[in-house]
């Protein structure tokens, strides 16, 4: 099961006139972490997007607030994979504060592979071969170490 983490730094604009970062700032923290597993693993989405135009798209979310985050916190973000389908990634998201621990939200996502046409609309496609190969062979990758403990 692939566990990948960052930790990220609430910038100014992500919050609002109460200095709380807006909920939906946190979703979008979660698509980062992402795109940044997958420059990881060598797949990075634009140019995934660039070269076979292909990405993963959101097919599926829920989300939930638990804690608040605030401009300045260090705040950490963990995707695990929860499933792989034949087109599609199931994650498990969470994030926490960095220097108290305390959970600010959690939720999970259905990511699903696809082609982007012509016209601009997307066709789901199954994931190839060779990506679920890299996928797989991952399987037991946690770079969240002690960080997450």
């Amino acid at each position: 099961m692939i566990k990948f983490w960052r930790e990220i730094n609430v910038p100014w604009g992500e919050s609002d006139p109460f200095g709380l970062v807006y909920y939906p700032r946190m979703v979008a923290w979660f698509n980062d972490t992402e795109h940044e597993l997958f420059r990881h693993i060598g797949y990075p989405i634009e140019k995934m997007i660039e070269k076979d135009k292909t990405t993963f798209v959101m097919g599926e979310i829920q989300f939930r607030f638990i804690g608040p985050a605030a401009y300045g916190d260090r705040v950490m973000t963990k995707i695990t994979l929860e499933k792989l389908g034949q087109k599609t990634l199931h994650w498990v998201y969470e994030a926490k504060n960095s220097s108290t621990g305390k959970p600010v939200c959690e939720g999970k996502a259905t990511r699903v592979y696809a082609k982007i046409l012509e016209d601009g609309s997307l066709k789901s496609q199954l994931i190839p071969h060779y990506m679920i190969k890299t996928i797989e062979d991952l399987e037991q990758f946690d770079n969240s170490g002690t960080a997450w403990d």
